[in-house]
Parts: structure tokens; C-alpha cells; sequence
């Protein structure tokens, strides 16, 4: 048995995999924003400890790893698994500051101010392991989800260095890579942007563009499985991956996109997206 923290267990892929680790035997503590939504994953779950955090707010993440420093009598955990995130969509020539830097604040500072305030004591045990909820959209560019694909290119980066620096000490990073997969996440991010930026905007076809085609990949994604069956044996791997891609299929497609000219791609992704002149005149 394990002790574990994911953050992000509101919904989608957090909830998915507290319940399979929590029947799996280990001791979870899930934490996200959202305590009602986990009060109702522990009525599913009730070994499940329920703990507040809030990404962007320093204060919250501090009282977080104390309330875990004390629930493990200052052990700390074996496992922690950053899951926490959201997407922001929107053109980056109309996305402001705020927005741009609000998408890292939470996906890249906030992640990056838990795993500080944890890993020492897993540098104190000479073990542990930190698993990073990244996705294909780390390694695979795509205009509209800009920010978001920026704030997960920059989790990869930070991961791989992690992984070097933390290895002398005998704790291990492994990064998940979600293909496309049916939550509530992507959808979110889609209809804030199509009611938000699509007024007087050089773009307003391509938002829903974007938004049609957000609702054809949802009909045809799958659901959390392959992406918590990754997460699950990466926590009971005494080696993990550095990578894990779930579903396998998309390794396929990351590997097209290294392999095709970056013109290929663009001209695909414009297509795909209807980001030509054509399309772009018809929305002013």
C-alpha cells in the first residue's frame, strides 16, 4: 500500500483514478477546489481523504502540505500525482495577460509550488515517486489552444529536468500524456471561448470552427480508462516510464508530427481549423 495525493479529483481523470487506487488498496488523499464534488467521490470511496487546494493561491498549497505533513506524521507521501488543470482557448493575438498568465499560474507555478513544498520528503526517505498529468498537447502544437499546449509544452520540460536532478536521490518523475478523452475538459474551455471572444473578433469562425470540432472528437474520444490504467501503473512501477501515452494510438500520431515537415503540419492543422483568408474575411 501506497500513500498518494491527486490533486484535480473533482471530476474527469482525477475522480477516475482516486477510486481505482483507493480500491486498489492504497491510501488516497484527493484535493481539488471543488470539496463538494469530493465529498460526493467519497460516498463511492470512503477511505478517500478529502483535502482543499487551490492551485493560485500560495496560502492554500502551504496549508496543504502541512495538513499532509501531519496526517503521515511528517513521512510525507510515496505518490504524488499533479493532475490538476484547465485549458484556456482563445486566439493568442486576442488572448490578454491576464488569461495567458492566470493558464500558467494554475498548470505550470501552482504544480510546480506543490511539488516543492513535497518532494523533500521524499528526498529525506531517499524515495518517492511525482506523476505529472501532462497530454499529447505537450508535444503536439495546435492554434486556438495556444496557452494551453504552451502551459503543458512547458510541463514536459519541467519534468524531464525533475527527473534528472531528483534521480541521484532515488525519486522518480513520470509524465502522462492523454490523447483525446471524453470529460467535461475541453468542452469547458470551447464554450467559454466561443461566448466569450467571439464578438467583433478577426477569428469568430474559427471559434466555432474550433467548438464543431471539439463536439465530433468528444463523440468519437473514449473515456478516462487507458488514461487511469497509464496513471495506475506508473504508480505501482518500481521503474516508471518517463513517458506514458494513453491511448497507445497516439504515440503514433506524435511520432507523424516529428516526422512530416513543420509546413505539413500547419497547413493541416489551418485546414482543420479554418484558419484561411477565406475563412478569416468572412468573419469580420
Amino acid at each position: 500500500m501506497k500513500t498518494i495525493l491527486l490533486t484535480g479529483a473533482s471530476s474527469g481523470i482525477g475522480r477516475d483514478t482516486a477510486l481505482a487506487l483507493a480500491r486498489a488498496g492504497h491510501r488516497v488523499l484527493v484535493a481539488a477546489r471543488r470539496l463538494p464534488a469530493l465529498e460526493t467521490l467519497r460516498r463511492e470511496a470512503p477511505s478517500l481523504e478529502v483535502l482543499s487546494l487551490d492551485l493560485d493561491d500560495p496560502a492554500s498549497i502551504a496549508a496543504l502540505a502541512a495538513e499532509v505533513d501531519h496526517r503521515t506524521s511528517g513521512r510525507g507521501v510515496d505518490v504524488l500525482i499533479n493532475n490538476a488543470g484547465y485549458a484556456t482557448a482563445g486566439a493568442l493575438a486576442e488572448l490578454d495577460d491576464a488569461a495567458l498568465r492566470a493558464q500558467f499560474e494554475t498548470n505550470v507555478f501552482g504544480l510546480m509550488s506543490l511539488t516543492r513544498a513535497l518532494v523533500p520528503a521524499m528526498i529525506d526517505r531517499g524515495a518517492g515517486t511525482i506523476i505529472n498529468v501532462s497530454s499529447v498537447s505537450g508535444r503536439i502544437p495546435a492554434p486556438i489552444l495556444g496557452a494551453y499546449h504552451a502551459s503543458k509544452y512547458a510541463l514536459e520540460a519541467l519534468s524531464d529536468a525533475l527527473r534528472m536532478e531528483l534521480a541521484p536521490f532515488g525519486v522518480q518523475v513520470a509524465v502522462i500524456e492523454p490523447g483525446t478523452i471524453r470529460t467535461e475538459f475541453a468542452s469547458r474551455a470551447m464554450a467559454e471561448a466561443t461566448r466569450e471572444r467571439t464578438t467583433a473578433s478577426r477569428y469568430a469562425r474559427v471559434y466555432e470552427r474550433a467548438a464543431q470540432l471539439e463536439r465530433r472528437f468528444d463523440r468519437l474520444a473514449g473515456g478516462t480508462a487507458p488514461v487511469v490504467r497509464a496513471i495506475t501503473r506508473a504508480v505501482s512501477a518500481k521503474r516508471p516510464r518517463a513517458r506514458y501515452v494513453a491511448p497507445r494510438s497516439f504515440a503514433l500520431m506524435i511520432a507523424l508530427v516529428r516526422l512530416l515537415p513543420t509546413c505539413w503540419v500547419d497547413g493541416a492543422m489551418r485546414r482543420m481549423f479554418g484558419l484561411t483568408r477565406k475563412q478569416l474575411a468572412s468573419s469580420r
